[in-house]
């Protein structure tokens, strides 16, 4: 349903409006409400463990629902059109299901909480990606995308004055409140101000073959996780016992298992995107290796940059030794930090990649994000609060110029024809990223810093850095091709 009309100002603001709220609703339970949480109910020594299971699990959801609801939205034919009713009905189930997270009084109560929440906020972003494509003129996609980028990052901005005061302060329960009440205030807006058409017919195609691709991309990132942990397992395992051997130290045992959980984490990025390209594709993904390598690309970088937020509760209350209400407000100015750089970036890096080409600045923001690395992991020996938001304003802009000229990357390399068909199969980087840097790093970080005090730490953030490092060396399997279609 491609409008030929073109849009006023107000219209890219209706249409985009909600991506506020979804990432209000997001940045609240994913970067608040569960690490504070998660603090409550488990001991110090799994902190990182649980927050990585916790989150696997979501995603695990994500990664299935989002999609078939992305599907079953294109079917649609209800007479209020095809995306609003599912955005609607994905809300109404967050406010049921942020009440189970306000109610939990354990991990197992707000585990359940969490996936039930992954499974409702799903709903309403599947079918919301659909409303640039669906609303606005190919000629001005570009400016409405500019658009949605703003709303995703201004929650990074407004969360730390509002939501996170209100945790810091005691008042969870208030902060849970305003949250819903946030989002279904937005909700409310976009269902008065975005007019869908009714769909007259639903598409021929059968939507079980597509399924079984969304399950495909599925099973590829959890093979890619098990042949990581094996790799890993063996590399980590085989490393420490012949370096304890050799030296009989406990050090070296944990050093063994830091770049075992290093190797756990590359495997499963390159195994995984690798298995899941080709169950969604086929022979088409070894046929159109740039594209695969390109997701590889984008994993790596994105399952660094996420983790690194993942936990930064937890290396914060470590580093400057305070409860975990005094860290919530700490990290969220930090995300803050990284949020107002990384939108300073996206500005000027759509005209940056067209002048010195995409494949070279997504290189730069990984040359950026080892820096940033490398001055976060400082700050393990050194505490220092100004030094980590340099830290933040380094990797903001790194992941700025990354956000833009990535994904301009990825359309230089799929068939113009099945331009959507590939990059539905980008989504795997998105929802992997979470699985692989905390699903792998929790557990490490753990588990290191029962060998010593801030070990796991450093070993999780020297792997990101890895991840970063190894994200610029990809690019060169990454080439531009004539497109024969």
């Amino acid at each position: 349903m491609q409008q030929t009309k073109k849009m006023k100002w107000y219209d890219f603001i209706s249409i985009n409006l909600f991506w506020l709220g979804l990432n209000i609703r997001n940045n609240a339970f994913g970067n608040v409400f569960m690490p504070y949480l998660v603090a409550l109910f488990v001991s110090k020594n799994i902190l990182n463990t649980a927050l990585g299971e916790m989150r696997t699990a979501g995603l695990v959801i994500a990664m299935l629902v989002q999609p078939a609801m992305g599907l079953l939205s294109d079917r649609s034919t209800s007479r209020f059109g095809r995306r609003r009713p599912f955005i609607f009905i994905g809300v109404i189930l967050d406010l049921i299901f942020l009440a189970f997270v306000a109610l939990a009084q354990n991990y197992w109560a707000l585990l359940v909480a969490i996936m039930l929440l992954q499974f409702s906020s799903n709903i309403s972003h599947g079918a919301l990606q659909a409303l640039i494509p669906d609303q606005v003129p190919e000629s001005q996609r570009g400016l409405a995308s500019a658009v949605k980028a703003i709303f995703e990052l201004l929650p990074l901005i407004i969360l730390p004055f509002t939501i996170v005061r209100l945790v810091s302060n005691h008042q969870f329960d208030l902060s849970v409140l305003v949250t819903g009440a946030l989002l279904l205030v937005i909700m409310l807006i976009t269902m008065f101000t975005v007019k869908e058409e009714q769909l007259k017919e639903k598409p021929t195609e059968k939507i079980g073959p597509l399924m079984l691709r969304v399950v495909g991309v599925l099973a590829g990132i959890l093979l890619g996780g098990l042949a990581g942990l094996l790799a890993g397992g063996i590399v980590g395992g085989a490393g420490g016992l012949i370096a304890r051997i050799f030296t009989d130290s406990r050090t070296a045992w944990a050093v063994g298992v830091s770049i075992g959980g290093a190797v756990a984490m590359i495997v499963a990025v390159v195994v995984g995107v690798w298995a899941g390209a080709i169950g969604a594709l086929g022979n088409e993904a070894r046929k159109n290796s740039p594209f695969t390598w390109w997701v590889v690309n984008r994993l790596l970088f994105l399952a660094a940059v996420t983790s690194v937020r993942d936990f930064a509760n937890y290396f914060i209350m470590f580093a400057f030794k305070i409860p975990i209400e005094e860290a919530t407000q700490m990290s969220a100015n930090l995300i803050m930090v990284v949020g107002v750089f990384t939108l300073l970036a996206v500005l000027p890096s759509g005209w940056l990649s067209d002048k010195f080409g995409h494949k070279r600045m997504v290189a730069i923001s990984g040359v950026l994000a080892v820096i940033g690395s490398a001055v976060l992991l400082s700050t393990i020996f050194v505490p220092n609060l100004m030094i980590m938001y340099v830290a933040g304003c380094i990797l903001g802009i790194a992941t700025g110029f990354f956000t833009t000229t990535n994904w301009a990357l990825g359309t230089q390399v799929v068939p113009s024809k099945e331009a959507g068909r590939y990059l539905g199969v980008s989504n795997l980087a998105g929802a992997g990223a979470g699985m692989i840097g905390s699903g792998i790093g929790g557990p490490v970080a753990d588990y290191l810093n029962g060998f010593l005090p801030g070990m796991g730490y450093f070993s999780i953030f020297a792997s990101y850095a890895v991840l970063f490092l190894l994200s610029i060396i990809t690019l060169r399997w990454v080439k531009m091709v004539p497109n024969k279609d």
